[in-house]
């Protein structure tokens, strides 16, 4: 009798003493990680889940390994596997909820925006620079980056869709050229499927470069079609665009800010004063609104227009009306 009573006293305390040892784990799991501030930790690519756990605590973001560890061992389908990235983790937030976070999709990501106009030489700086990018392309051609991105026939200019793009570490600057590609191609089939009929443009790629030059023209919303109207009705009458931003273009880094006499009449393939119908390439990255106009045009006759100095154009039927308001906007001014 007194040996049962023993043995039933020592069950009770081996229960007491797992109950506690149970609650003392589950309390380190939930345990808040020892930081002040948000922390952008980095699993490494192939990193086990100790290494991960070690670092964590060397770096003192968490207090101790075991419990995690014991948690994998004994449960380790409440752990989801780690994912190679970045993630925030967070004040307030548990040993527990760090790890499963670290398996998570929520990895840190970082914004890259190539506005509307721009051209790829621009483009492609603004990828050198960004952070956290993977940058393949920095010591490559224009043709060569094409060529890696598998088109290597093609000219770059303007085939690329300008929008904001979101990425992560490990992410590389031909991955998002890739993407925007794509995009500018998804978005040009589907604007030429909806073109107005009887337009002088044969093929997307030439509604691709007026949208171009429309882009440079103006950001107004409401002139696109306009202008997109003066050039086509030019373009159909076998007038010459006339268009300075195409002018710039073929400059390059001879452009030094100012439109010279001698630059109207320097041969250049983009001197729409000179060749007739448009230029060979885009001069930019067209927005979707400037791809829409090329291929919508505004009605009318018009086919002139001059800077007002206010963001807005003026826009004339004959030439003398266009004298008159480039004397009153440009040479005046």
């Amino acid at each position: 009798m007194r040996l049962l009573k023993i043995i039933l006293v020592l069950a009770v305390l081996l229960a007491v003493a797992g109950f506690a040892g149970f609650r003392y784990w589950q309390a380190q799991l939930d345990r808040a990680l020892s930081i002040d501030a948000p922390v952008v930790y980095e699993v490494p690519r192939g990193a086990s889940f100790n290494q991960v756990v070690g670092d964590l605590a060397e770096r003192g973001i968490i207090a101790e390994t075991w419990s995690l560890r014991l948690l994998k061992r004994v449960d380790a389908q409440s752990l989801p596997a780690l994912r190679a990235g970045e993630f925030r983790l967070k004040p307030g937030m548990s040993a527990r909820e760090a790890l499963v976070l670290l398996g998570s999709d929520n990895i840190v990501s970082y914004s890259l925006t190539i506005p509307e106009g721009w051209t790829f030489a621009q483009m492609r700086a603004e990828l050198n620079a960004a952070t956290k990018l993977e940058n393949r392309t920095a010591a490559m051609s224009d043709a060569e980056v094409m060529a890696e991105l598998g088109y290597p026939d093609q000219y770059p200019e303007g085939r690329f869709f300008p929008d904001t793009y979101r990425y992560h570490k490990g992410v590389s600057d031909l991955e998002l050229l890739a993407q925007a590609y794509q995009r500018m191609q998804r978005t040009l089939e589907s604007v030429w499927a909806k073109r107005d009929e009887g337009l002088p443009l044969k093929t997307p790629y030439q509604a691709l470069i007026m949208a171009s030059l429309i882009e440079r023209e103006t950001g107004a919303d409401g002139e696109r079609r306009k202008i997109a109207g003066v050039f086509t009705r030019r373009l159909t009458k076998g007038m010459r665009l006339q268009t300075d931003p195409a002018v710039i273009y073929g400059l390059g880094d001879d452009y030094n800010g100012d439109i010279s006499k001698a630059d109207l009449r320097r041969e250049t393939p983009y001197n729409t004063y000179l060749i007739e119908g448009l230029p060979p390439t885009p001069i930019a990255m067209p927005g979707r609104a400037a791809l829409e106009a090329a291929v919508n045009p505004a009605e009318g006759k018009a086919l002139y227009f001059v800077a007002k100095g206010d963001g807005s154009h003026k826009f004339s039927e004959t030439l003398d009306e266009h004298n008159a308001a480039v004397r009153r906007y440009i040479l005046n001014r």
